[in-house]
């Protein structure tokens, strides 16, 4: 008897299909246990010795693990072929072997790119030892992730109430988004012209061109700054008369690009489809783990955390023999293309993203997919097929128009595509900064010498713009350049800085939240080595090196402790007003940018007398006036609207009724957190009132009192589960309403209601709850992460 373990169920019930009734295959469901949350988890005085948990649910599945090795002969650890799915197998093994589950067993790891029969099969054929190196590297990385976190969040929280850190590698792409936006406000927009021409040619046809050279030298983009300036040369190109002084023409090739790596596709993704990298991952998830076509369940691509460009050469040759039957031998390039991986360690997997079977058409699986699979789908296939094809070709041709003496020469350019090649296919997309190469304009025949009569003189203004703020695919793609973060970590990345309200996603851009602004100048200020980006990139290329067995762990981690461990005590001796003072400095033309009537913006606007400054409290910063308690004028951070003079003065406030019950007030009020309903008043500082936030959709304006007490009274007991008989009840916490069975928690979905859910809805999210696999590698979050 043999026992295969996985990660996921998906995973399992499809391999399981594949081996027959001599094997079993049973899912881990993500890691089986996780470092302490809580600090001394690594202890960096004992050899950076580490402390393990296994929660209730990893107990669950190991039980049912261990009862399947009973009686076996081979146990196969067959978890995802990169780091992660390493460590999971590692720790496995390890668990096992103290429960003495492994005795007699053959315990060895497994690895495929794809879940087919065939790669299982051969993966089967093919056992080895688990990769030490590769669960080192994680080592490496789970504790640089943890005392970043369990180290530096209580200073943040001392020195920042409200904040604390983004994690190690977070902290530096949200340092990304900050300053990209600090370009953006200290952004002058800068006047030029440009001027176009219209000529016709001796056969009577028009073409545009652009004056490139005036009084004989050659012009810049700021060379014509004003109307004035565009004006004149406007006069001198009237003056002139005309011809053709140069055609130059030459062929180019437009090659392919590769086929995706994980980075690559989260951007074209987000780029063509508009899908976040989290959603991509899912779906690519899913697309590797197994769909049922017909009678048989198979996954449709390789792994998809990658950073390698390679495809095997059975893949290879498949793909050219579809292009060939498809489009035909002329798009077939003369030998199979070999891409490069630009990634200095790629280590994730072996080979690119592709399809398992390149036979199989986007329209062949379309009826057995959901939208955004097949769309996900065709994007991969289009993508590994264009890979492979010839390249495109274009004519180019620049043409030069003079004045008599040359002291004048505008440009034309236009090229004509002729023959396709990929591009019949697959066209890559580009970010806004981006800009198309080619200039798809035809220009009519010309000579040279040939005169050409000026038509119109077409003067135009512009204005320079700021460099646009990051997307998510923009975002990955520069952590990528700067060799920040892997495959498995960009999607997780961009979730954590929007989860604790760094930044905000919003018409597919990042936009920094004002407690992302001010964490970010203290860690410049005060932990600067460590959200730069060289050294961060540097730390990264030590963890490939330790997955290569180029450097210990251990000497990795104690290198990176001593440094970091001398600056974390020299930020405990900070007073915090000292801190405010140097943030304030720092943030000054973000808090306090120049009014339009010229008055100083410090000065506060309630009193006339004090000045503003950054102040902090437990919900976090906001800007205060200097002679509180006389005057209690403040404000949030961001610059109130034009014509609001007052800030916030007079916070949110609505009184709603009295409670009959208790008499006590019911009001609605705002905190830092958005709006609530309260009933009574503190009558000191250990009896608090009565206080729920008001779910999402609900109008702090237009909530009766009946509504109000109704939510106060929560949580509602809706009944008793069928069969555990415990009790069901609803709620509202600080991530928005649920229901709870036992330690099971349950969100509510939009269409449900706190207050009118009922038992038989509540089990239904309980148990599709239970039933739900965890994230992958989700155990508890520890604060680095």
């Amino acid at each position: 008897m043999n026992v295969v373990v996985v990660e996921s169920p998906a995973k399992a019930k499809t391999i399981e299909k594949y081996l027959g009734k001599d094997f079993t295959v049973l899912a881990s469901y993500g890691h089986v246990r996780d470092l302490v949350s809580k600090e001394g988890s690594v202890k960096p005085d004992e050899d950076f010795s580490l402390t393990w948990e296994v929660d209730e649910r990893a107990k669950k599945h190991l039980d049912a693990i261990t009862k399947a090795l009973k009686g076996a002969d081979h146990l196969y650890l067959a978890t995802d072929p990169d780091r992660e799915g390493e460590a999971i197998s590692w720790h496995l093994q390890e668990l096992l072997s103290q429960k003495g589950a492994l005795k007699n067993v053959k315990a060895e790891r497994i690895a495929f790119n794809a879940i087919t029969k065939e790669t299982v099969a051969d993966a089967l054929a093919h056992p080895r030892s688990i990769d030490r190196q590769l669960v080192e590297a994680y080592l490496a990385r789970l504790s640089l992730d943890y005392l970043v976190g369990f180290t530096l969040s209580p200073i943040l929280w001392r020195k920042l109430p409200g904040s604390r850190s983004a994690g190690r590698v977070q902290s530096v792409a949200l340092r990304l988004v900050v300053e990209r936006e600090n370009e953006i406000e200290a952004f002058k927009s800068q006047e030029y012209w440009t001027i176009d021409v219209e000529f016709l040619t001796e056969g009577k046809k028009t073409f545009k061109t652009r004056l490139t050279h005036l009084d004989g030298k050659k012009l810049d983009k700021f060379s014509l700054p004003s109307e004035n300036d565009a004006r004149e040369a406007e006069k001198k190109i009237q003056e002139g008369t005309y011809h053709i002084a140069s055609i130059e023409k030459k062929r180019v090739q437009r090659h392919p690009r590769p086929p995706f790596i994980t980075s690559t596709l989260q951007q074209e993704a987000s780029r063509k489809l508009g899908f976040s990298p989290k959603k991509t991952m899912q779906l690519a998830q899913k697309l590797y783990e197994g769909i049922a076509l017909g009678g048989e369940t198979t996954g449709l691509i390789t792994y998809m955390r990658t950073d390698s460009t390679q495809v095997e050469g059975s893949a290879l040759a498949a793909s050219r023999k579809v292009i060939e039957k498809i489009f035909g031998e002329k798009y077939l390039p003369a030998s199979p293309r070999q891409y490069k991986t630009k990634a200095k360690n790629a280590q994730e997997a072996h080979e690119a993203i592709r399809p398992t079977d390149l036979n199989r058409k986007p329209n062949d699986v379309s009826k057995y997919l959901d939208k955004d699979l097949f769309r996900l789908y065709e994007l991969i296939w289009k993508r590994m097929m264009a890979s492979q094809m010839a390249s495109a070709e274009l004519d180019q041709t620049t043409v030069d128009v003079a004045s008599q003496n040359k002291d004048i020469i505008l440009r034309a350019t236009g090229s004509i595509l002729v023959f396709d090649g990929f591009l019949t296919l697959y066209r890559e997309s580009l970010d806004e900064d981006q800009v198309e190469e080619e200039d798809n304009k035809i220009l009519p025949p010309l000579q040279e010498k040939e005169s050409v009569e000026k038509q119109k003189v077409l003067p135009e203004q512009h204005f320079t713009q700021p460099p646009p703020r990051y997307s998510e695919a923009s975002l990955v793609k520069k952590l990528e350049e700067l060799g920040i973060g892997r495959p498995s970590t960009y999607a997780r990345i961009l979730q954590v800085l929007q989860e604790r309200g760094y930044v905000r996603h919003e018409k597919r851009t990042l936009i920094p939240e004002d407690r992302g602004r001010i964490v970010t100048a203290f860690l410049l200020n005060y932990f600067r080595n460590y959200v730069e980006y060289d050294f961060t990139a540097h730390l990264e290329e030590q963890l490939d090196e330790i997955s290569n067995g180029d450097l210990f762990w251990k000497d990795v981690l104690n290198q990176f402790w001593t440094s970091f461990h001398e600056a974390t005590d020299k930020a405990k001796e900070l007073k915090i007003q000292q801190v405010l003072e140097q943030l304030q400095e720092d943030l000054d033309n973000f808090l306090f940018p120049p009014s339009l009537d010229g008055k100083d913006p410090h000065i506060c606007p309630r009193c006339g007398k004090g000045k503003l400054g950054l102040r902090l409290s437990k919900f976090g910063a906001f800007i205060g006036c200097s002679e509180y308690p006389e005057c209690k004028y403040t404000r949030p951070l961001l610059t109130p609207e034009e014509g609001d003079t007052q800030g916030q003065e007079e916070p949110f406030q609505r009184q709603l009724g009295t409670d009959p019950q208790t008499g006590f007030a019911v009001v609605v009020k705002k905190g830092p957190y958005g709006f609530y309903v309260q009933v009574g008043e503190a009558t000191s500082k250990k009896e608090k009132p009565k206080r729920v936030a008001l779910p999402a959709g609900t109008s702090p304006e237009e909530i009766t009192l009946e509504a109000a007490l109704s939510l106060t009274a929560l949580p509602r007991v809706l009944g008793t589960h069928p069969e555990t008989k415990e009790t069901i009840t609803a709620a509202i916490g600080r991530f928005g309403p649920y229901v709870k069975h036992g330690s099971t928690f349950a969100s509510l979905k939009k269409t449900d209601d706190v207050l009118t859910i009922g038992l038989e809805r509540a089990v239904e999210l309980i148990e599709a709850k239970k039933a739900a696999p965890p994230r992958r590698g989700f155990q508890k979050k520890s604060k680095g992460t």
